[in-house]
């Protein structure tokens, strides 16, 4: 793995400068573990919490749900395993001189605690930083598209109110949009309404 920094001084201060508190526990400091508050929530509006482990993993902690934590670390594919094949004959199995492969996937595990650090700062940058960008402070999210459209539609809306307004004000207000758009003013003296334009 390429190291991005030098020297645990570089790494401490990133996790200084993303603002990312470390809530270790005694126990969790004996055992090598590592364990870090993000300060940004996720979509529940529950705080991040991820975690270094000695063991080389790296995880997501405390998520609630019915998956209390899992594993941040890439994805390998493992060695494959070979099993005997069986088929039923006369009520009971008899291997058939065949075997099964059995494939899955496991993490890929780093046994060394600055590149464990360097590797969740990077996951957290861009997976909870980055990804978590159109989160509103409520802990709403707001689909990009969905972001892009409004913009789009409110600065159509506005262009079409100043258009209309100034050519309603050009043309003396005969201009019927211009008559929808434009602000209304009314005042009453003495009785009397009077419209101010």
């Amino acid at each position: 793995m390429k190291k991005q920094f030098n020297n645990f001084i570089e790494v401490e201060r990133m996790l200084q400068f993303l603002d990312i508190q470390e809530v270790t526990t005694k126990r969790q400091k004996k055992n090598g573990t590592r364990e870090f508050k993000l300060p940004i929530k996720d979509q529940h509006a529950k705080p991040i919490y991820v975690a270094s482990f000695a063991s080389g993993y790296v995880r997501r902690t405390k998520a609630g749900g019915y998956c209390p934590s899992w594993q941040l670390n890439k994805r390998i594919d493992t060695d494959p395993e070979y099993f005997k094949s069986y088929e039923w004959k006369n009520g009971e199995q008899v291997w058939d001189g065949k075997y099964r492969k059995f494939t899955c996937k496991g993490c890929k595990l780093i046994p060394d605690e600055q590149d464990r650090l360097t590797y969740l700062i990077s996951y957290c940058l861009k997976n909870y930083y980055i990804g978590y960008a159109n989160k509103l402070s409520n802990g709403e999210f707001i689909p990009k598209w969905k972001h892009e459209y409004k913009l789009k539609e409110d600065n159509l809306t506005q262009d079409k109110y100043n258009e209309a307004y100034n050519n309603g004000y050009e043309a003396g207000g005969n201009n019927a949009m211009a008559e929808n758009c434009t602000p209304e003013v009314k005042v009453i003296v003495n009785g009397h309404r009077y419209n101010v334009i």
